[in-house]
């Protein structure tokens, strides 16, 4: 991945309500959710819901696909595995230093506290 693109897909996420899709995404897994879901979940209106998942969109973390009458939006897994790679890539010489990147599913998402 090129810098510029790491940068741009950084700047995307840090927005605090483009982090919250982001992540209400990437909990969601692989089948996305649509719009509406979100909209009321995050209490955003519509408009400004769209903004931001246009903003995502562009920068290529996620990606919407029509249903009907309505679009799903789905994280880019592949991509964000991209970005967390480009951001750790020879991270202290090859020495395993980050146990929580390795095992995402160790920490609680709330607290950042280790669970066991």
């Amino acid at each position: 991945m090129k810098i510029f693109d790491a940068a741009e897909r950084l700047a995307a996420l840090g927005h605090e309500s483009r982090l919250a899709i982001f992540r209400m995404l990437v909990e969601a897994g692989p089948e996305g959710l649509h719009a509406s879901a979100m909209s009321d979940s995050l209490a955003l209106p519509p408009a400004t819901l769209s903004f931001h998942l246009s903003h995502l969109s562009r920068a290529g973390l996620i990606a919407g696909r029509r249903q009907g009458r309505f679009i799903h939006y789905a994280v880019k897994f592949g991509t964000m595995d991209e970005l967390l790679a480009f951001l750790t890539r020879d991270c202290c010489r090859g020495h395993p230093c980050l146990p929580k990147t390795c095992r995402c599913d160790d920490a609680s998402p709330d607290t950042g506290k280790e669970t066991r």
